[in-house]
């Protein structure tokens, strides 16, 4: 006697209860799998991009806006800073790297970046093809950024002013890509990196573009020695966005606090705002999954009921079987089967909902902030989620077929 073949005939025999035991299972499954997924990830990429940055130098503000700005390249900036404080806060001896970073242009809403080598060292970022940026408007762009726009070495293109694709174009002054970065797996596969000298000098042509023929003239007309000193002094109010710091010693800590309770500028730890703001998040991620374990406690409860007013239904058919040499056993572990066969199809079709919801939430962040999300692969805890499911459907089907063993033959028969 084949138990599974008639387990799965007293499943389809009854499609209504099956589907809605089947379908309770399922949703908790996903919504507790995609949860695992989100987390992952998000935590690998938080984690990882930050790793090595003890503070961010920036603007006065929200540091957590500094934090995401700077780092993870998905926020606003909160503004600039003088290059020459910023340079000054950071000769502190405790204080290891400095590395600038200048915002403000994008290109096809691929973020223009304006640093040093450091940078690319920090992310362990290696030039794939073509060579480092040497020269004002000269670039590298990373692997994802070469991918979505088909850009080459040898390549020109012009920015756009603002964070946005659809800001104003530089069309005066075009970048020149000279290198493409090997991936690296961090927030520098997403963006486009040149000198930050770069950055000015597209700003201060813009300007100088948009003061029309007047001002041409008017500059014309200044001396050599009042030429000179509007140099000098616009060296000394260059300006960047933030800088990534790191500490020489965990005694480092202490600048941040001297820095913004004596300064116009602003300490951000990122540690401190990642895991505040996963405590944020983690308020909904707790409550989304509270929410799927009860909807995974109503679908046992669903099987429970099913199989109870089958078993109550199937009484007779089963006196018969029972009379014809079945034991009681095959009988109970054929009810047992019916749990287990709707435990496994919902933890199947929970992965493949969870894989699905996965796939199109990482194509939005994809094409909003250059992230990918797409790490389909089964997470350690999801076995757990298996046996967890396993055992709900077994228990579930274990109490009503257990009434198998105090069925009376005789008297069942009688009855119909």
């Amino acid at each position: 006697m084949n138990l599974f073949k008639i387990s799965w005939s007293n499943l389809r025999d009854k499609p209504l209860s099956s589907f809605l035991s089947g379908l309770l299972m399922t949703l908790g499954i996903a919504i507790i799998s995609l949860l695992l997924l989100l987390n992952k990830q998000l935590d690998d990429q938080f984690r990882r991009n930050i790793r090595g940055i003890d503070m961010v130098l920036g603007a006065k503000g929200s540091p957590l806006q500094l934090i995401l700005s700077s780092i993870y390249q998905i926020d606003s900036p909160v503004d600039n800073i003088p290059l020459a404080e910023a340079e000054r806060l950071t000769r502190n001896p405790m204080i290891k790297t400095a590395i600038p970073l200048a915002l403000g242009d994008n290109y096809r809403s691929f973020r223009i970046v304006g640093t040093n080598k450091k940078y690319l060292d920090h992310f362990e970022a290696t030039v794939g093809q073509g060579k480092l940026f040497a020269a004002d408007l000269e670039c590298v762009i990373g692997s994802r950024v070469a991918d979505a726009t088909g850009l080459k070495i040898g390549d020109s293109f012009a920015g756009s002013h603002g964070l946005d694709e659809a800001g104003e174009a530089h069309e005066e002054t075009k970048y020149k890509v000279v290198g493409i970065l090997n991936p690296s797996n961090s927030v520098a596969d997403q963006l486009i990196l040149t000198p930050v000298s770069s950055v000015w000098a597209i700003h201060e042509h813009h300007e100088e573009h948009e003061g029309g023929a007047e001002k041409g003239a008017a500059v014309a007309e200044e001396d050599h020695d009042h030429e000179h000193e509007g140099e000098e002094h616009a060296d000394e109010e260059r300006e960047i966005t933030s800088m990534l710091i790191k500490f020489r010693n965990p005694m480092g800590m202490m600048l941040a606090r001297g820095i913004n309770t004596n300064s116009k500028l602003q300490a951000a730890m990122p540690q401190i705002e990642v895991n505040r703001l996963f405590e944020l998040l983690g308020v909904g991620v707790e409550t989304l999954r509270y929410l799927a374990l009860a909807i995974i406690f109503v679908a046992g409860i669903s099987v429970f009921v099913s199989l109870y007013n089958s078993l109550k239904e199937r009484r007779y058919e089963m006196a018969l079987m029972l009379s014809m040499g079945a034991t009681r056993t095959q009988l109970f572990t054929m009810l047992l089967l019916e749990g287990l066969v709707l435990a496994l199809i919902g933890f199947v079709a929970g992965l493949l909902i969870s894989r699905l919801s996965l796939w199109l939430i990482s194509g939005y962040v994809q094409g909003t902030y250059h992230y990918n999300l797409a790490n389909f692969g089964i997470q350690p805890e999801e076995w757990y989620i298996l046996g967890a499911a396993i055992l709900i459907g077994l228990v579930a089907a274990a109490l009503p077929a257990i009434g198998v063993y105090r069925m009376n033959i005789s008297r069942t028969l009688a009855e119909e």
